[in-house]
Order: C-alpha cells, then structure tokens, then sequence
C-alpha cells in the first residue's frame, strides 16, 4: 500500500483527468476549468446521461436508448449499476423488476441477453462511460484517458472491481474509486475544515443511501451508511401515475395501464407537473390522447400528503445510520443533499428537522456527486492545491484464524484512511493467550499470504472455549501505515502493532498476488470449505467426547447409543477426504442423532442449576 503519492506532470501540458458519477437512474461527468468544477454537457445540451442502453443493430447510449424503452423493452436495460459485482443468486429478487432477461451460463458471472447481443454489467456500465467520455472529449477538443468514478460508500470489493472493470473497457484509466458522498462533501469545501461529522442524505430516482462521514484534518472517513435500494423518486412517479390512470379509467372509461406508450406519455407529463411543485403552490397535469384530454389540478399541500409516506420511510434508515455511526445528530455539523429528489420542500423539510440543521442546497442536488469527483480528479492533476490525496489499499489485510485460514478485516481496494473491527473467540478452554498473526493478500489460506506482523494479547480471562470475546481493529491512516489492536473485551486488556502493508513489495509483485488469486480462486474456495468442513468436525467431535462423560449419556436407549456412536465413526472415516459436502452431511447426521442426547444434557443441567431453589 503507497502513502500520499506526489504527481510531477513538468512543463509539458497535463493530460485532463475527468471525475465520473456513474449513477443508477442519470450519470455525468466533470472536470476542472478555472473557475472551479464545471459538469460537461452532451451533444442535446443535457449534462445528464440516462444509464440506459439499448442494443439493436447499433447500441444507443441516454436518451436514445432511454426512447426506445418502450418499444423494445427486450433490448433495453437501465438501473445496471444495481448488478455490477453480484451473483445472479444476489439478484434473485430484483430480476422480476427488470424487462431484460439473464443469458444462460450465468451462474457465477450475470450475463445479460438483450435481444441476440449478450452483455456483462461491466460491459454495459463501459457503453456509459465511453460515452461520457466521448462527451468530454468534444467539450474539451482532447483525448481523454483517465478518470476519478464514484462509487456508493456500501460498494464491497467485488462491486468497486467491477466498475473498474467497465472504466477500463471503456478505455479509461480509473484512477480513484471515490464514495459518492464524499465526493458531495468535497463539492461543497467541507474538506476545507478540520473536524467534523457530515451526513449525506442521497435520495435518487431508484435508491435512497444515508452516510454520515468523519472529517479530520482534511480526511474523509465513512462511519457509517445505510439506506434502501428500492426507494426513490420513482416511487414518487409511480404513485402519480396510478392516481392518474384511476382518474382516467374513471373518467373515459378506458384503462390505459395497458399501453405502454401512453403509460409513458403519461408518466413523462406527471414528473413535469411534480418538479414544478417544488417552485410553484399548484399546478395543472394536462394530458392529450386519441383525442381525449385529461386534467388535473394538483396543489402541493395534495401532493406532500401523497407522498409523507414515503419520505418517512427514508428517516428510519437515517436514525439507524446515526445509530451505528454512535454519534448524536447535536454532533453533526453539516448536512448535504444528492439526488434530484431532495429538491421536493417536503424532503428538506423532513430532512432538516430530523438532523436539526439546515441542509446545503446551494448546488445542484443532480450535479453534486460529479462536481466533487472533477475536484478528486483536480487534485490528482494538480490544479487542486492544499488537499490530501487519497489512496487505496492494493491488498487485503486480515488475520490468521483456526485452520490456518485467513479472515479478510480490510479489503483490497478500501480508500485510506480507513478502519474496521472485527470479534474473534478462543478455540481451547482456559485459553490464556491469543497470537494475532497479521496478513496481507487475497488468498484464503495463510500459507499463500504474506506475514506482516505477529504478537500476543496476554492474560486474557480464563473461560471455556467460544466465551471470550477478542476484538480486533484494523486502522490505516493516510501514510498507509497500519495499527492492529486486539483487546479482550471482557477484561479491556489490550495490545497493538504498527506496520507499512506494503513496505518491501513493487507493483508488480502486488499485480502478481493479485493475478494469482483470480487463477486459484475456484482452488481456493475449495480447500477453504474443507478446512472449514473440518474445523466444525472437530468442535462436535469434542463436544461428543465430552458427553459421553455426562450422566444424560447413560440414561439414553442402547439402541440409541449404537446409531450415536455409528455416525461418530462415520464421520471421523470422511474426515480427511477432500469433499466438504461430503463431510458436512455426515456432521449434519452426527447433529441429528445427538439431539435428544443433548435435550437431555440441558434438561439435567437446568434441574440441577435449580435443585433445592423454591419458586
């Protein structure tokens, strides 16, 4: 892992770097000119790119593609962002909402089958960004070839991956994955603070995500986040909608919900007369077809009513996201809002009695997240003066647990400063010590990791394996140097460790273990559900040694005894197989035939536990 890292561009010309939102409903993109952050329009003016793409005998990118939703919905996708980095067995739930379908062959890896054409969620997010990137290009009269992406603060490792993945697919080299609100934040100049706690309360066309950040010195570090990946403006729409089309029926004596194009005519109508509500007090939703008109007169007071609902529903996630962040909302300094959703006064409204502060609202809620990824992009070019730089963690870092496997604490492309805590346990009954052996890599077993660092937390109290409570924290601050603490949460014992993750390896060696661990993984995977396999073998084996030495032992049946010590034996002969299935089906036998043996143990200790107690 490098520290600040210090770009020296010398006298010729800096190449543009661009700042990327890559969003689920819109994306944009920014840069640098000399007045400050600027977004860049599109060839009809629009700075907004609908994420949709449409794959027919051409591909169509925004609003041409946005166009042909419904005429050939087959052919069509949007909302892809939802997909980038997940399983199909991820998505199970969401892929009803969509009109595309799942190409076979995607177990592992989603693959989408729009029309003949089949296409990777990375693939399509490229089709995006190239065109973004042509944007930029026309705007500026020069090539670009490196850009800054936002990504959501609750992005895993996986799904950052990927949209690297499509930036480079789209020919651009992504220099930094920022979170989206802290690119808001840094939008703003709340950086240019010292200290303080930000929440970002992001409500979009299709999600709803809540951050509450930790400013110090100039570092950005996400406490906590939250939200609800199906809530948004959309539902706003579609609650319209469905009162119109009632109306309508009603009215014609027609149901329209059957067609598609007046559906969306219809739609199209309804979220132009909902964004002139958050200017004007009332307003009229007209609408012509087949020689019919259709109006409506509709106040705001009518249409916070519609909607209180489901702006309440995005403050339960915002009392759980301070919750987890285990601050006040007294301790929050500065609120920032995302999303063109936020300008409905309902939403701010709510949103500044809830945080007991006046939001930011001075720039554009659309343009927000874009604007603070072109001043990401601007310090990584240098027009940018005075801010940190932040960096990634290449590699994962984790510590060694039972089995000689490796738990992953920090994942490998985590922006520093970053921090997470973990809860381990003992494995030997009166166990005094506990070694922290500490690791770097994307293997899954310690032996294919690079040791970084061991030392004991000592004098721990003595309880019976699986009670201790040892917490381990990881924190790397912006040099890239990593503090390892271990406490015993009972006792509040604690030790720690500074090392340099990186220290001793080039870039190529962490390309290498990055390369050898994509090879291996499906090896990998494999050894570590057998040795996990085992390690379970091995606590009910001793389990079972032990109750054989409990009275409840004798009282059960021969013949029970006989199928309890036959599935023992099984069990200890599929051990050192190589099939974790295999095994696990003979834990799960061992499991069900010491059942009663074990409502017997429990009944015997609870009679003993209240022998000669009166009630």
């Amino acid at each position: 892992m490098s520290s600040l890292i210090q770009i020296d561009f010398g006298a010729a010309e800096k190449a543009p770097v661009v700042g990327i939102d890559l969003g689920t409903t819109n994306s944009l993109v920014g840069f640098m000119d000399l007045t400050g952050p600027a977004v860049i329009p599109g060839p009809d003016g629009s700075a907004l790119v609908p994420s949709v793409v449409w794959a027919g005998e051409q591909v169509l990118v925004g609003n041409p593609a946005r166009a042909k939703l419904i005429d050939d919905p087959g052919r069509s996708v949007y909302s892809v962002k939802r997909l980038m980095g997940r399983g199909v067995a991820d998505i199970q739930e969401e892929l009803d909402l969509f009109p595309f379908r799942v190409a076979e062959g995607s177990e592992s890896v989603i693959r989408l089958a729009l029309g003949e054409k089949v296409f990777t969620p990375p693939e399509i997010s490229a089709l995006i960004l190239r065109q973004l990137k042509q944007n930029a290009e026309a705007h500026l009269g020069r090539t670009v070839t490196q850009a800054v992406i936002t990504v959501p603060a609750y992005f895993n490792d996986a799904q950052r991956q990927a949209t690297k993945d499509a930036g480079r697919i789209a020919g651009l080299e992504v220099l930094r994955l920022v979170n989206e609100p802290t690119a808001a934040s840094l939008a703003y100049g709340l950086d240019k603070r010292q200290d303080g706690i930000v929440a970002v309360y992001d409500l979009g066309g299709g999600t709803f995500d809540i951050s509450i950040l930790r400013l110090h010195e100039g570092i950005f570090e996400v406490l906590a986040t939250n939200g609800d990946t199906h809530l948004g403006g959309d539902d706003i729409d579609h609650r319209l909608l469905r009162i119109a089309l009632e109306d309508i029926a009603a009215e014609w004596g027609e149901d329209l919900s059957t067609s598609g194009e007046a559906v969306q005519s219809l739609r199209q109508v309804i979220i132009a007369a909902k964004e002139r509500l958050s200017s004007v007090p009332v307003t009229l939703i007209e609408f012509a077809w087949r020689g019919k008109r259709y109006q409506r007169e509709i106040t705001r007071e009518q249409f916070e009513r519609l909607i209180a609902d489901i702006v309440d529903r995005t403050l339960g996630p915002c009392r759980a996201c301070i919750r987890d962040a285990q601050v006040t909302v007294e301790q929050i300094d500065e609120v920032v809002l995302v999303g063109g959703s936020t300008r409905i006064p309902l939403v701010r409204q709510a949103v500044e009695r809830l945080f007991r502060a006046r939001p930011h609202i001075e720039l554009n809620p659309d343009e927000v997240v874009a604007l603070g990824a072109a001043v990401q992009a601007g310090i990584l070019t240098g027009d940018v003066k005075d801010k940190l730089l932040l960096d990634v963690t290449p590699l994962s870092l984790g510590i060694e647990t039972m089995g000689g496997l490796v738990s992953k604490i920090i994942h490998r492309n985590s922006t520093i400063p970053a921090s997470a805590t973990e809860v381990f346990t003992t494995a030997v009954d009166g166990q005094r010590n506990v070694l922290i052996h500490v690791l770097q890599g994307e293997r899954e077993l310690v032996k294919d990791c690079r040791s970084l660092a061991r030392f004991d937390l000592k004098d721990i109290e003595p309880v019976p394996a699986g009670a201790a409570r040892i917490e381990v924290r990881f924190l790397i601050d912006a040099n890239g140097i990593l503090n390892v603490t271990a406490r015993d949460l009972r006792t509040g014992k604690e030790q720690s460790i500074d090392v340099k993750p990186s220290y001793g390896l080039t870039d190529g060696q962490v390309e290498a273990m990055i390369l050898d661990s994509l090879e291996r993984a499906e090896e990998d995977l494999t050894e570590r559900q057998v040795r996990e396999a085992r390690l379970e073998a091995d606590r009910l084996v001793a389990a079972f040694e032990k109750a054989r030495y409990n009275p409840a032992w004798r009282e059960l049946s021969a013949q029970e005894r006989t199928a309890i010590d036959r599935a023992y034996n099984e069990l200890l002969m599929v051990y050192h197989s190589g099939d974790h299935l295999l095994i696990r089906a003979h834990i799960d036998k061992l499991n069900q035939v010491t059942m009663h043996l074990a409502e017997t143990m429990m009944n015997t200790a609870v009679q003993t536990a209240l022998k000669g107690t009166r009630i």
